[in-house]
């Protein structure tokens, strides 16, 4: 059923059609299952026969029953042991059930896939509109699920189709111009996501080079918006490729840890948090990289080939972020939520020996979760006791131990005038605007009407 629905060529698949994927599951060890049933049943049958044999010396001894009603009652035991290995299902079958399915969904994925890196002639051509790719999000969620039964054969198909949609939008390669429309930070985040975790559940068998998912990282750093995209996939983006590597190189971590500090200065506090936490895990697990903490610029003897920061560049081991400082860490230990703040004077205090061995325990995942839920009951406190500005007296009516919630006198009727004039002058622009697109199209339309009429006359004479 599901390849029939696959293999039609006009079928308009719905995202919820796809998610029901995940609802599915496959058995993995389904010989070795059977094995331990065939034991078991191998197990109760011969208890079963020590039974049938005490019972036969039994009436043997107490001679009461015949030989009739022996025979009868080993036909009903025999008929039903046929009937419950009749309902049992074969191995065999049961595998190429599961096969068939696993295929089924798989080419479903990959058409998915296929669709979304189509060029934007076909895109604009087909009926659904360009950049709208709402199977996209189940597709990748499935293809991160099942990916530790997908066929060698097909690895590096898929991970060709996840770097290209992770590069879609980037101006810097030319061959990301034909993607049909740019994807949004957060689907090419789950790309970038995707492939690590189909790389690490086939390490064995797998041999891929990913320093074009560490490059989409870094530029998306830059790309997203707090209140447009999801901060839950970037967490965990940072988690899977920065905190949960085992090794990096000294260049890129410490392009990474640059372009993490920068990012907390824009973003918002659970965002921040989250990107300081991998911060000092990456901090932690390179000696080298800090120096950055460092007062002196330039690096000294670790600043390596590149002898000046460059903040554009595109590529993390290019950037020679090894000659820069942390100068971040200084303005993020003065923000306004103590959870930040604290985790920057933290980080500024790591020294530059080897003796701090011991990595934090918490995940960007947990940090930005648990500061997301106390965002809505969180208040920020205003300092009181700091000097006013001459003049300022809408501020002298406050009283000491306010807070954001606390309102100031302010003369009502002014604030009605002022907001009835801006939006006056709002409606204005509107209606002028809506005014002069009537009187280009009349004008247009008598422009038409008067080469019509010479049209006209023409012709009769």
């Amino acid at each position: 059923m599901i390849a029939d629905l696959v293999k039609a060529s006009d079928c308009q698949l719905h995202p919820d059609s796809v998610e029901v994927f995940m609802s599915l599951t496959f058995d993995d060890d389904l010989g070795k299952r059977e094995a331990q049933d065939a034991k078991n049943k191998f197990k109760s049958k011969n208890a079963k026969r020590k039974d049938l044999k005490e019972q036969k010396e039994s009436a043997a001894n107490e001679k009461k029953r015949t030989r009739k009603e022996m025979m009868s009652k080993t036909r009903e035991e025999v008929t039903t042991e046929l009937k419950a290995a009749s309902l049992a299902t074969d191995v065999t079958e049961r595998r190429r059930m599961q096969t068939d399915v696993l295929s089924a969904i798989f080419e479903t994925y990959f058409r998915v896939l296929k669709h979304a890196i189509k060029p934007r002639s076909e895109a604009v051509s087909s009926s659904q509109p360009a950049g709208s790719y709402p199977l996209l999000t189940p597709c990748l969620n499935g293809i991160g699920k099942f990916c530790q039964l997908i066929d060698l054969d097909f690895m590096s198909d898929l991970m060709n189709y996840l770097r290209k949609l992770a590069r879609s939008g980037n101006s810097s390669d030319g061959s990301s111009k034909d993607v049909s429309a740019c994807l949004t930070v957060s689907e090419r985040l789950q790309c970038c996501i995707v492939a690590f975790r189909v790389m690490r559940n086939n390490l064995d068998a797998l041999n891929v080079d990913l320093q074009d998912f560490f490059v989409q990282l870094y530029n998306l750093l830059i790309e997203y918006r707090p209140g447009r995209d999801k901060g839950e996939i970037l967490a965990e983006a940072l988690k899977i490729m920065l905190c949960d590597d085992r090794q990096h190189d000294m260049q890129r971590a410490a392009a990474f840890i640059k372009r993490l500090a920068t990012f907390s200065l824009c973003s918002g506090p659970a965002e921040s948090l989250a990107a300081l936490v991998t911060l000092k895990h990456l901090l932690q697990k390179n000696v080298k990289c800090r120096n950055l903490l460092e007062n002196d610029a330039g690096g000294g003897s670790v600043s390596g080939a590149i002898a000046k920061y460059q903040p554009y560049a595109t590529d993390p081991n290019l950037s020679g972020a090894l000659a820069s400082v942390l100068w971040e860490l200084n303005l993020l230990s003065k923000h306004y939520h103590p959870a930040v703040s604290t985790m920057a004077s933290n980080i500024s205090m790591l020294g530059t020996g080897d003796n701090q061995i011991h990595l934090s325990n918490k995940s960007p995942q947990q940090a930005y979760k648990e500061l997301s839920l106390e965002q809505d009951s969180f208040i920020v406190k205003v300092d009181l006791n700091a000097k006013r500005k001459k003049g300022n007296a809408s501020l002298k009516q406050i009283s000491k131990g306010a807070d954001l919630n606390s309102t100031v006198q302010v003369d009502e009727n002014d604030v009605k005038r002022k907001l009835s004039e801006h939006y006056s002058l709002l409606h204005d622009i509107a209606e002028n605007e809506r005014l002069r697109g009537e009187l280009v199209g009349t004008t247009l339309s008598l422009n038409l009407y008067e080469q019509y009429k010479k049209q006209k006359k023409r012709r009769t004479k």
